[in-house]
């Protein structure tokens, strides 16, 4: 597929197998990176007129197209999801430590600031192992249903290993305490798996961002916040009652609907390449379903090419491809060695711990697979 010129049409341009980590940006995002500076030139003190007026909707409408979401006022933008997650920690009861249930594979960022959290006696953490996979969904539920909990935190797709949570509406519907906070991390399900949830909206959170399958590099995340978890979060900056600063109305207002989980002022230009590369994909026909369809091909190709004992369908942390995300893991105690191998032939793929992670995306070609194969240690 073309619109990745500006990327890989450069002498020397890497063949880039980590499009689940870093994902290269389309040609589109630098029409509208300029179109940033130019409104802000433009309409200077109105430039935040028109982002709240017609970028920021429209960033909201095309997340909520993705997801199934009934109403795109739900969601809110933020630099990074660390800073969504972290209004909504605030939100949770500070005179006893939080209860918190999680599993034991989330993205090192919340995982770091929960262990942060319990070394301070600050948050009581129960955490569920992902492995086996075939029993993962009912055991994180069975503790779930158990109660106790202030916040249950799951991803919908796991960063170690790909694996995606099938039914995540059985999942949420097994937490029974009204009052207990529901947040799916779906970083590596945005655009990468079709997900629905029209279901869920009105009980669980949902965070992601645009950095990986949606195109739209850094500093482009959001929340998903249902109505009535949260109406008055303790981490809040003035943008979260951005509606009342001519108002005169006294005390700390919020607004009702995801708004209430914005910050303070941030770069608005990731805003612009997430509408650029969401219309672009509109255009090209391009959906979800279809760009991991193509995906899979590459995957395929590429697993039937290749010889090395360590990356292969054997290793496969998740072998079945209807329960991964879109990329392989594979476990093998080589994979630093055969990441830096694959370095030294220009070839970009990634490692956590023993897993060696290699991510296709849209742009690939299966000589792209054929290549990655042969050049494997």
């Amino acid at each position: 597929m073309t619109g990745f010129a500006r990327t890989f049409s450069r002498p020397g341009a890497p063949l880039h197998v980590a499009a689940h980590s870093h994902h290269p940006w389309p040609d589109v995002s630098y029409e509208a990176q300029i179109a940033a500076w130019d409104d802000a030139a433009r309409l200077l003190d109105r430039k935040w007129e028109h982002v709240f007026e017609s970028v920021l909707p429209a960033a909201q409408g095309h997340a909520a197209r993705q997801l199934g979401l009934p109403d795109p006022a739900s969601i809110a933008f933020g630099p990074n999801t660390h800073s969504l997650v972290l209004r909504v920690l605030s939100c949770l009861p500070r005179d006893r430590p939080i209860r918190v249930l999680t599993t034991g594979s989330e993205f090192m960022s919340f995982a770091r600031q929960l262990a942060r959290l319990e070394e301070d006696g600050s948050a009581i953490v129960t955490r569920i192992a992902t492995e086996p996979f075939a029993t993962f969904e009912a055991r994180f539920a069975e503790a779930a249903r158990a109660g106790g909990f202030d916040l249950v935190f799951f991803s919908h797709v796991f960063f170690d290993s790909g694996y995606v949570v099938g039914d995540l509406g059985a999942i949420v519907s097994a937490v029974k305490e009204p009052e207990t906070f529901v947040v799916i991390d779906g970083y590596h399900g945005f655009m990468a798996v079709p997900t629905d949830l029209s279901t869920v909206a009105g009980r669980a959170f949902y965070v992601a961002g645009g950095y990986k399958y949606a195109m739209a590099g850094e500093g482009c995340c959001f929340l998903h916040a249902p109505q009535g978890f949260g109406p008055r979060p303790r981490d809040t900056g003035w943008y979260a009652g951005f509606g009342a600063l001519e108002s005169g109305v006294a005390g700390v207002p919020y607004a009702r609907d995801g708004s209430r989980f914005l910050g303070a002022t941030f770069d608005v230009t990731p805003l612009y390449r997430f509408n650029a590369v969401q219309d672009w994909l509109q255009r090209e026909g391009q959906t979800v379903e279809s760009m991991l369809a193509f995906v899979r091909a590459r995957e395929e190709e590429f697993l039937s090419l290749s010889r090395s004992s360590d990356i292969c369908r054997e290793t496969l942390v998740v072998p079945d491809a209807a329960r991964r995300g879109r990329f392989l893991a594979f476990r093998t105690a080589r994979a630093g060695e055969i990441v830096a191998a694959l370095a030294s032939r220009n070839i970009l793929a990634d490692h956590r711990g023993d897993r060696l992670r290699i991510g296709f995306g849209i742009y690939h070609t299966a000589e792209d697979a054929a290549r990655l194969a042969a050049a494997l240690p």
